[in-house]
């Protein structure tokens, strides 16, 4: 049986636990997986005011930027799933969804109005950063949990708990082995959008299960947009999505 180090801080604007197996040089990973978490805090926090996230947002219409690789990475994705949702997936949340691109890790501010909210991926990708730290520094197996971001690697099956709304409390859900798993929850007003649409529209909330964090975590909020548990990004990227 594997006796787990298990270490938390606030992060994200949530608790971050990361675990990994005991032994000789598992303190150093663990301070890398967090340095990596940090990392994507720095670089695309809006309510950081150095981040890329908030420089563009004070960026005059016309102008450029470098940002982060991590960042690039990130806006790179959001454009990506923006362009193949056929626009549910939108970090300026409607703001400018053409008022922006990015070239390698030169930002382009298209339209003044263009501002990002990168927290509907970039949590899932800070947990994937951190799992990539602690492969790089040897750890076999493992698991980060970013307020309900979580991704597991290695022989480890981890129990993931929903918040039951009736009854309230945790129940099982599944347990997560060598993949990423996301939660969202839909708002009232789109609950009451895909009900009289004729969906399923008692769903309060849609999770995801994908190979990596940063996929599980934007993948939530197709779905949760679309109404749609088998919309076909989901099995472009390997995923599974339920509403319950």
């Amino acid at each position: 049986m594997t006796d787990w180090l298990r270490r938390a801080r606030p992060l994200l604007g949530t608790l971050v636990e990361i675990g990994v197996p005991q032994g000789t040089g598992a303190d150093a990973a663990l301070q890398a997986a967090f340095a990596g978490v940090q990392r994507v805090q720095s670089c695309m926090s809006r309510f950081e005011p150095d981040s890329d996230v908030a420089r563009f947002a004070a960026l005059p219409a016309g102008a450029s930027m470098q940002v982060a690789p991590e960042t690039a990475a990130v806006l790179q994705a959001a454009c990506a799933l923006q362009r193949d949702s056929g626009g549910l997936f939108d970090i300026t949340q409607g703001r400018a969804p053409d008022g922006w691109c990015c070239d390698g890790r030169s930002l382009h501010k298209r339209a003044a109005a263009a501002s990002f909210d990168l927290g509907g991926i970039a949590k899932g990708y800070a947990v994937d950063c951190a799992v990539q730290a602690l492969q790089r520094l040897g750890c076999a197996a493992g698991w980060v949990n970013a307020g309900g971001d979580l991704r597991a690697f290695g022989a480890v099956q981890l129990p993931v708990l929903l918040r039951d709304e009736d009854g309230g409390g945790l129940r099982p859900f599944v347990e997560l082995g060598d993949a990423a798993f996301a939660t969202s929850h839909f708002g009232a007003r789109r609950r009451s959008q895909i009900w009289a649409a004729g969906g399923r529209g008692v769903a309060a909330h849609v999770s995801v299960a994908a190979p990596s964090c940063l996929w599980a975590d934007a993948l939530t909020k197709v779905v949760a947009a679309s109404g749609d548990a088998r919309h076909p990004l989901l099995l472009a990227h390997g995923a599974r999505a339920w509403l319950h």
